[in-house]
């Protein structure tokens, strides 16, 4: 059920080892100690909580689905919940990444949280890699947030296309529609994940433990600021969605006026021979009744009289 690791002096020196043997490693100062816990039970984290003295209120937090992304300081510990996001067949869903963070332990509790990314940042030679356990929580935080900006950045592109879309010769208004409704509910999921995720940042660079030293600060501080830009991003973007819908609208308003105006120029022209016809229908003899010149008569001046209502209506850009 669990995943773990051991760091020493910025170095990972063991791997998959019990979790009973977490306080003896933690017995060396120069220790870290990474501890992951796939969609444990209560009984699951019942070992580690007992070895790291974990408060039963954030054990509760961390396997409750749904929470909101928070920062919370308890003796002895501090507890984190952040959400990463993924798509499903284009809906964005979120994915939960909860964090109990020691002086020299961090445990994750996830459910489809991928750390595939996160290990890579921590087996990265850097400077950083020996600070502790404030390096591997910005590994972390740092893998979330650039995943938020990735999606807002997808989100960008989708707007950009629907753009190409709307004024296409004869676009897809239906399948514009479900896809404006579908790209409003991802920015709206992207910004629920990311409003709560400035003040975990913020209440991180503002505490007092030793998890984010001097050394880590400007690094945090980075966070913080993609945090902000994800933000502004998706305001941003459900603007232009807003804007797109609206354009849309005008755009079908404008084709609708079109079509009246091409209708009602063709009705107008087609009323000059049913007038002609009609009149003279109403047995009154028309000028060269029952002689050949009067039906070249009647049938010259209505194709006159239809083209010249014709040109008209073709200069003035009605047909």
């Amino acid at each position: 059920m669990a995943s773990t690791r051991l760091y020493c002096k910025g170095k990972l020196e063991a791997s998959d080892f019990d979790l009973d043997q977490v306080s003896e490693h933690l017995q060396d100062p120069d220790a870290v100690v990474w501890v992951d816990f796939h969609s444990p039970t209560q009984d699951d984290l019942a070992t580690i909580a007992e070895e790291l003295g974990l408060h039963a209120l954030a054990i509760e937090d961390a396997l409750a689905k749904h929470e909101r992304p928070k920062f919370d300081q308890y003796d002895g510990h501090s507890f984190l919940t952040a959400k990463a996001v993924r798509f499903e067949d284009d809906v964005l869903a979120p994915t939960e990444v909860s964090a109990f963070i020691t002086e020299r332990a961090l445990v994750t509790v996830r459910d489809e949280f991928d750390f595939e990314d996160v290990l890579k940042r921590w087996d990265e030679p850097g400077d950083l890699s020996g600070v502790g356990v404030g390096f591997l929580l910005h590994g972390l935080l740092d893998s979330i947030v650039d995943g938020h900006l990735a999606v807002a950045q997808k989100l960008d592109d989708e707007i950009e296309d629907l753009e190409d879309v709307l004024f296409e010769e004869r676009p897809d208004h239906k399948g514009m529609q479900r896809r404006a409704l579908r790209l409003r509910k991802n920015l709206v999921m992207l910004r629920r994940v990311e409003l709560p995720m400035a003040d975990v940042v913020g209440a991180l660079l503002r505490t007092d433990d030793a998890i984010v030293t001097a050394e880590l600060k400007p690094y945090f501080q980075d966070v913080n600021d993609h945090v902000l830009r994800v933000t502004d991003w998706t305001e941003s973007l459900r603007e232009m969605t807003t804007t797109l819908r609206e354009t849309q609208l005008t755009a079908q308003g404008n084709v609708m006026n079109m079509i009246m105006k091409k209708v009602t120029s063709w009705a107008a022209i087609i009323a000059v021979p049913t007038a002609i016809t009609g009149f003279y229908g109403q047995n009154l003899p028309y000028p060269g009744f029952e002689q050949p010149w009067g039906f070249w008569v009647s049938t010259a001046a209505i194709l006159a009289l239809s083209g010249v209502l014709y040109l008209t209506f073709k200069k003035r850009d009605w047909l």
